[in-house]
């Protein structure tokens, strides 16, 4: 199913992964139109899978643990994008930024925060979220009350700072097993969101 240029690691055949991984799999298909390559690239070790998108889903999607969030998907989104580029990890930035794109409905904004997300054409409520979560990303042991304070002066309590940081971090993971094992970014989620949809 994979080629060299998909990952270091050959991806399962679809029929041969567990039934509720598959389905799961299937439904992002329905939805997208593609399999996003980290779902294939997971579920070759299906523990590992099911604990992964557990994790990411109760961050990412939390209504569906039944908990809500000061954070938006757009915003939690940008979290990715920015500190994925700190990593350096191609498959994030390219597939977080283009639902990135389609959230917050700006083409533009994906490819500023990944550069440099201090000149992007963001609020500064967002800038604060991104300068924390990129203190998290590259040091987060001087992390101390202060950088709390300012959060709280930008309106996020302290459940969103755990938001950010939880987001950054488990992130940061995502990164190092995307780039370490070679998963290149569907072709697919380069062009979403960079133009707006013809009106039918």
């Amino acid at each position: 199913m994979n080629t060299p240029a998909t990952s270091r690691y050959p991806f399962p055949d679809l029929n041969d992964v567990p039934e509720d991984i598959r389905t799961r799999i299937l439904e992002v298909q329905d939805k997208a139109g593609f399999i996003p390559n980290v779902f294939l690239a997971f579920a070759r070790r299906p523990a590992e899978w099911r604990a992964f998108f557990a994790y990411h889903d109760a961050l990412m999607m939390p209504d569906t643990v039944g908990r809500t969030s000061g954070l938006s998907k757009g915003e939690r989104e940008m979290i990715v994008t920015t500190t994925s580029a700190a990593n350096h990890c191609l498959y994030c930035v390219v597939a977080h930024g283009a639902i990135l794109r389609i959230y917050e409905k700006q083409p533009l904004v994906a490819d500023q925060v990944a550069v440099n997300h201090r000149k992007a054409d963001i609020s500064p409520r967002q800038r604060a979220m991104l300068d924390f979560a990129m203190k998290v990303c590259t040091a987060s042991h001087t992390i101390d009350d202060s950088d709390f304070e300012h959060l709280h002066t930008h309106g996020f309590d302290d459940e969103d700072i755990w938001d950010i940081a939880a987001i950054t971090a488990f992130f940061g993971l995502s990164n190092r097993m995307a780039s370490f094992s070679g998963m290149m970014p569907n072709p697919e989620f380069y062009l979403m969101g960079r133009m707006p949809k013809a009106k039918t």
